[in-house]
Order: structure tokens, then sequence, then C-alpha cells
């Protein structure tokens, strides 16, 4: 992390945004994060600014062997299936359909490094989530990739389905799906995560938090990378998700 780089900063910048449904423009010198390590650092700042609990993390990777990144969520932004929500409160914001998994147990701070299989032995369901994404910058989505990862890497809310337990035999990689919005769809083609099969991301998520001296608690939800794209809906409406096998997951916005 650089000398220069003051990530309370930037999150007192971030949570101001948010308060005031307001967009941000050019970061100033000193509140511009270089680097992961500090966009992780913001992340951190944000949630503690916000004086809000972890309730989750989202994470993603761009191609099947990539590179991860994540985000924690703050808890009050998830809701369950059929939350009502004002779509004005995010600004320009986009509509993915996703699946997460929760987890059964606790990682401590410090521990690890947990294997795939230490963590896929602790999922205790899965579940169809609709991710709110939205940025607090001004510009997005043509900002600097580093800005948007300490920005929670784009999150605005999280909508979480009813859970089944995990089956290691669900097909992960190419689940059947429907996206719907207003009843029209909002994706088209075959339904398919950049990463892959999205279980490859837990552990390094897990990993890490507690790196970071973040205790993993047990329930804390993992969402793992859109299947349907980015869509983004210009007027109020309903989304409503369905994975063939996982109970669907709907949003109302107003």
């Amino acid at each position: 992390m650089s000398a220069m780089f003051d990530a309370d900063a930037l999150a007192r910048l971030f949570v101001e945004a948010r308060a005031h449904r307001a967009k941000l423009d050019v970061l100033p010198e000193g509140a511009r994060p270089q680097n992961a390590d500090e966009a992780y650092a913001a992340q951190e700042a944000t949630l503690r600014a916000l004086n809000a609990d972890i309730g989750g993390w989202k994470v993603g990777a761009k191609s099947h062997d990539g590179p991860i990144q994540g985000a924690p969520l703050p808890a009050d932004g998830m809701h369950d299936s059929g939350a009502h929500l004002s779509m004005h409160a995010f600004g320009k914001a986009g509509l993915e359909l996703e699946v997460a998994f929760r987890l059964g147990r606790r990682f401590e701070a410090g521990s690890g490094p947990h294997s795939d299989e230490d963590v896929f032995a602790a999922i205790e369901s899965v579940h169809a989530a609709i991710e709110v994404v939205a940025s607090r910058f001004a510009a997005w989505p043509d900002v600097e990739k580093s800005w948007q990862l300490a920005d929670l890497q784009n999150h605005g809310a999280l909508i979480v389905g009813d859970g089944v337990p995990y089956d290691a035999a669900f097909p992960f990689v190419s689940p059947a799906m429907t996206f719907t919005f207003g009843g029209a769809p909002l994706f088209q083609g075959a339904p398919a995560n950049p990463a892959g099969d999205p279980r490859r991301l837990l552990a390094w998520t897990v990993n890490h938090s507690v790196s970071r001296g973040l205790a993993v608690e047990r329930g804390t939800l993992l969402t793992a990378g859109s299947y349907t794209g980015l869509a983004f809906p210009d007027a109020p409406g309903t989304a409503v998700g369905s994975i063939e096998g996982l109970p669907a997951v709907e949003l109302h916005f107003s």
C-alpha cells in the first residue's frame, strides 16, 4: 500500500455518496486506490464507516482460470426474496442472477489456508440470488478497475431466495434458468458463469477474509458471479429469477 493512500478518506466519500444518492467524479489525491490491496483496504474501511456487519461476500472471475476478486457485503443490504426496493436509490442499477452459498460453520480470523474440500464441507445451503449492481461513480462503468473494486465491487444489494441443501451433483457450470423483468426475458442465449464452476471461488473468498483478520461467521452468504450478464431495467417492475433445482427469487423494483 502506498504511503499516500488514505483508505479512510475514500471510505468517507463512499459513505457520503450512499447517504445522499450522489455520484463521485474524480477522486482527490490520496484517495485513489492504485492496486487490489489498496482497494481491499478501502472496502474494509467503508464497512467500518458504515458501522456495518459483513453479511456476505460477492466474488467473481472473468475466466475459468483467471484471477479472483471479491468484496464484503453489508448485512443490511441483504434481503429475502420478495423484497421491495426503490430503483432510484441506486441511480443506474443493473440486475444479475447468481447462485449463492450459505456456510454452516465459522472460519476464524487468521486461520487457514483452507482447502476447497474444507469449504465445500461447510456449505449448508445453495440459493438463487439477484444482485443489484450499482456504483458510487458518475462515469461507471468507465471507471478505473481498482476504484470499482474499492467500491465493494459495484455492489448495491443482494436478494436471496430460499435455500436447498448442498448437493455436489448440482450442475453449477450450466444450470437451466430464466430471468425476467415485468415478464420479459432479461438475457438471451445459454446462461454461463465466466468463472466456470463458481465453487472454485469459495475457498479463495474464505482465505482472503481470514488472511485479512476478518472471521467468516456461520450463516455468511457467498454469491459467486452472474450467469446472465448485467441487465438495466428502465422502469419499475418485478424481477424473477428461476434456477432449476432451487427456489425462485423475486425483487420488486419501485
